[in-house]
């Protein structure tokens, strides 16, 4: 059991971590090439991707622990669930490329732009709404590859679209001269990769998912949804956080706040990649023993999924109270010195939360993967839009920037309480 838990999750983390990276790489090569406008103008249309990509994340997830915890029970219904998740995800992203062709400027500008930075990130927000069903049938091929016994070909979809993205990034934003259009072209592209990757795992002998046409039903949705809802949250939070914060700080400290933010941003979404990567890689595990009714297996992998956030946790909070600066650094081309001390501070405190938030987004992966729904969506509300906006506001109100940063981890130690009563109450039914 031990070594299955340290090939799924291992394996998973390096998959989330590669997937964070082009973002990071986005940023990076934004910063240089356009400075902190760039950064502004991505940091801004940050939640459209997390929007995006919480969709596809719940129903991919959510539809693929339905599919293995119903085949694990007999049930031949469960073939259809692939198809059915993918045709959601391409219905749903109508919406998006809709706004992507007609109002991407406003959209922009709703988000908090100026028309500097309206026209700066336009076009590059028109392109990735564009692609956005291949974004959420990215995650739906993903989830279903890993919950079929696949970790590896799941990894490497992730890795190699990342890789891809961060390359062409390069390519297209410099010797090609395409500057945001070109970071947008290589992001959107990307999930095409991983597609392909999965594909590998899809036309094999080993593979059990099944493409069986079925009609799009709403009930269905909803019913894999419900399990799916602690990964849509796991990824809009960081949208919802976003927006708030962006808000707060546009009043407080200006464009140049923004792209600090951003910097603090942009480099937390690689701490919640190693986080996902224990959610996703404990997850097909729990799913299959919790299917099969192994309730001690539940509860021993349950404890080492825990067990693993807090040591990340402890390791992160050391590695960016040591290295702050040098992080800051690399985004900062332009050495601005407000930047520098904004991002820095932002770093250091933001980041302390890190140790709550471990566990938040394991529990609550693991709380939907035993069909808790109660719990795990009750923790998915209250750190995904309730704490947090309440924390920032107030905090922002009473100490200025120093409260902005505070806003996370006082969210994240308010919400672990819902997660710890979910785990306990779990782990006493799964550990006999």
């Amino acid at each position: 059991m031990k070594k299955l838990f340290v090939k799924y999750v291992s394996q998973n983390i390096l998959g989330m971590v590669g997937m964070s990276l082009y973002i990071l790489a986005d940023t990076f090569f934004i910063s240089k090439a356009v400075g902190s406008n760039g950064i502004t103008a991505l940091n801004l249309v940050l939640p459209v991707y997390n929007l995006i990509f919480a969709i596809g994340a719940m129903i991919g997830v959510g539809s693929a622990i339905r599919y293995v915890v119903e085949k694990n029970k007999g049930d031949t219904s469960s073939e259809s669930y692939f198809f059915h998740a993918l045709l959601w995800c391409i219905i749903i992203s109508v919406i998006f490329i809709l706004i992507g062709i007609f109002i991407p400027d406003r959209l922009v500008g709703l988000l908090g732009g100026d028309s500097a930075i309206i026209n700066t990130g336009k076009n590059y927000t028109r392109i990735f709404m564009l692609f956005t069903p291949f974004f959420m049938c990215n995650y739906v091929c993903n989830a279903f590859v890993r919950n079929d016994g696949a970790p590896s070909i799941a990894m490497c979809a992730t890795l190699f679209s990342s890789l891809f993205n961060i390359v062409f990034d390069y390519i297209l934003m410099f010797p090609l001269g395409l500057g945001m259009e070109g970071a947008a072209l290589a992001t959107a592209i990307s999930p095409i990769i991983g597609i392909m990757i999965c594909c590998i795992h899809f036309c094999s002998d080993k593979c059990s998912v099944k493409l069986k046409p079925t009609v799009p039903s709403v009930k269905r949705l909803f019913y894999s949804c419900q399990v799916g809802v602690s990964s849509f949250v796991a990824e809009i939070s960081s949208g919802v956080i976003t927006i708030v914060f962006n808000m707060i700080i546009l009043r407080l400290a200006g464009n140049i706040g923004v792209a600090a933010y951003g910097v603090v941003a942009n480099t937390s979404l690689v701490a919640v990649a190693l986080f996902n990567g224990i959610a996703q890689g404990s997850q097909p595990l729990i799913s299959d023993y919790y299917g099969k009714g192994l309730r001690k297996n539940v509860g021993s992998i349950l404890r080492m999924a825990v067990v693993s956030s807090l040591l990340i946790a402890a390791l992160l909070i050391l590695f960016i109270c040591t290295f702050a600066p040098f992080v800051t650094s690399v985004f900062n081309s332009e050495h601005d010195a407000r930047l520098a001390s904004y991002a820095e501070s932002g770093l250091r405190l933001y980041f302390t939360g890190f140790i709550f938030a471990g566990i938040n987004i394991v529990g609550s992966a693991i709380l939907s993967a035993v069909e808790s729904v109660k719990y795990a969506f009750a923790a998915s509300i209250m750190r995904g839009f309730i704490a947090i906006s309440i924390f920032a506001f107030a905090l922002s109100a009473a100490f200025g920037m120093t409260g902005v940063w505070l806003a996370f981890p006082a969210a994240e130690f308010v919400t672990m309480f819902i997660i710890v009563k979910g785990l306990r109450k779990n782990y006493s039914n799964y550990n006999r």
